[in-house]
């Protein structure tokens, strides 16, 4: 399978699997000097190859590019390893960090994968502006970050790596969630 249709597979995976809503999130892949990104307001359920927008790593993106096209473009500037970008809206991610503080998975694989996940607080009034640089720092030195009340980007040498912490990082929430309900953990 061609990388942008791996593209919609993985977008499409993400709304499935209740990490996004219909037309939530973005999704890019690499592919040398340009990336294919998710058009803005894109509809997970009927994004074909054809809606993909290319953008350049060193240029930027045309008109009808996801509005985080900047964001992508900087994490791909400042990773030379990271080929995929994912961003999603977990709701177990968005609630556990809601408090703007580090996430700390409890269970073993979140504590394998990430033994903590940095949240980003960012104003909504400032997202545009400071979001770009803000995640794209944060992927460096992370496979995943949170913009808190916003979503989850995770970074990955490869889609199916960047889905297996985005999906991951949800199980983690979802299990801290649970197990704070039943009293397991403080």
């Amino acid at each position: 399978m061609e990388l942008r249709e791996q593209l919609v597979q993985y977008y499409q995976w993400l709304r499935r699997h209740g990490n996004n809503d219909s037309h939530s999130g973005n999704a890019s892949v690499r592919e040398g000097d340009r990336f294919w990104i998710t058009p803005t307001g894109a509809c997970a359920d009927t994004l074909s190859v054809n809606d993909l927008v290319a953008c350049s790593v060193s240029q930027g993106c045309p008109a009808g590019a996801s509005l985080d096209g900047p964001l992508h473009q900087q994490v791909y500037q400042q990773n030379s390893a990271a080929t995929a970008v994912l961003h999603s809206h977990g709701p177990y991610s968005v609630a556990t960090t809601l408090n703007g503080e580090t996430f700390i998975p409890v269970d073993f694989e979140g504590q394998l994968y990430f033994p903590q996940v940095p949240v980003i607080t960012i104003a909504y009034a400032d997202y545009v502006a400071q979001a770009p640089a803000a995640v794209a720092a944060m992927l460096k030195t992370h496979r995943i970050t949170v913009v808190r009340g916003h979503g989850v980007y995770a970074v990955g040498e490869t889609l199916n790596l960047a889905y297996k912490w985005t999906c991951s990082l949800e199980l983690s929430a979802k299990t801290a969630f649970i197990a704070h309900q039943l009293g397991s953990v403080d």
